[in-house]
């Protein structure tokens, strides 16, 4: 049985009103001072894993050299699915499809690739168009994103809506004359072809995107997707500096106010990852120099770098 114990003299059983508000907007400040610091470590750790992704990348940049004595390279045009040949993906000059594509097998997408499980060319190539992929992706921007539109892929399906893998990284080489990165129009380039060394040559990097149409429609460097050959999506533009991404909506007829266009950049706050063709990989600030960014783009301009210069 509990017995009735009194109040003890001066002593208080609860707080007041205000000493309870006190301590609320103390626990409040110290929010404010832990959320930065947690964003801070959350993008640190996102920059890492865009890094890893980049370093992946490389590696399966240079497990196709070794398989096949060159480098992948950019595609032909932007309205050439890839190419199946009886059932077998194209490869080198014969493969219409972009770097994106033509990875595959190194990043163990086998599967994709083959465009399994379709058994007709065009439905490999379907398979192959809408099957994203995580290593293609930065964490500090999106997860693996799909989009749904009309495309004139294949004469079969003009007009009709066919899902599109997107991509957040873009290969060094796209200029009007073909360019003169490591990531080459039509016919592949060879590691011997950079002479001004693979330390100081950027193979890929993340691009530029407009945060706020995200997967709401195409827009020009993000609508085909990972796989398509010769266009901003997979391409970025070395004779523009890098950008931060931007968020803009597009006007309320579905006008773009902005649009990246093939510029180099990411999410990341003061630069974006990019990897090199000797597989290391930079961060490269955005306020480089833009002679010195579009000589790191170039294979063999004879100009001598080092890393120290970015």
């Amino acid at each position: 049985m509990s017995r009735f114990r009194p109040p003890i003299p001066g002593r208080r059983e609860a707080f007041t009103l205000i000493e309870l508000l006190v301590v609320i907007a103390i626990i409040g400040v110290l929010l404010g001072l832990l959320l930065p610091a947690v964003q801070k470590v959350r993008e640190a750790a996102n920059r890492a894993s865009c890094q890893n992704n980049l370093h992946q990348l490389g590696v399966a940049c240079h497990n196709h050299h070794d398989a096949l004595r060159y480098l992948p390279s950019a595609g032909w045009d932007p309205d050439t699915a890839p190419r199946y040949i009886n059932g077998q993906p194209a490869v080198g000059a014969k493969q219409p499809a972009g770097w994106g594509f033509q990875i595959l097998p190194y990043i163990e997408a086998d599967s994709t690739w083959r465009g399994n499980p379709a058994t007709t060319d065009i439905g490999r190539a379907l398979v192959a168009i809408g099957t994203p992929n995580k290593l293609l992706f930065c964490p500090s921007r999106r997860g693996p994103q799909t989009i749904s539109y009309p495309d004139d892929y294949t004469p079969q399906l003009t007009g009709g809506s066919i899902i599109h893998a997107l991509c957040d990284y873009a290969g060094c080489d796209k200029k009007a004359d073909g360019g003169d990165g490591p990531i080459q129009r039509y016919v592949p380039a060879r590691l011997d072809d950079v002479t001004d060394g693979t330390s100081v040559t950027m193979l890929i990097g993340e691009k530029q995107l407009n945060l706020a149409v995200l997967g709401q429609g195409p827009q020009q460097s993000d609508s085909h997707g990972y796989s398509i050959g010769w266009n901003n999506d997979t391409l970025g533009k070395p004779q523009i500096p890098p950008h931060q991404d931007i968020s803009i909506p597009n006007l309320p007829d579905g006008t773009p106010q902005y649009d990246p266009n093939g510029t180099f950049g990411s999410s990341h706050p003061r630069g974006f990852n990019a990897v090199f063709c000797d597989g290391s990989v930079h961060n490269i600030s955005y306020g480089i120099d833009k002679d010195l960014f579009e000589l790191l783009c170039n294979r063999s301009d004879g100009i001598a770098l080092s890393s120290d210069d970015f």
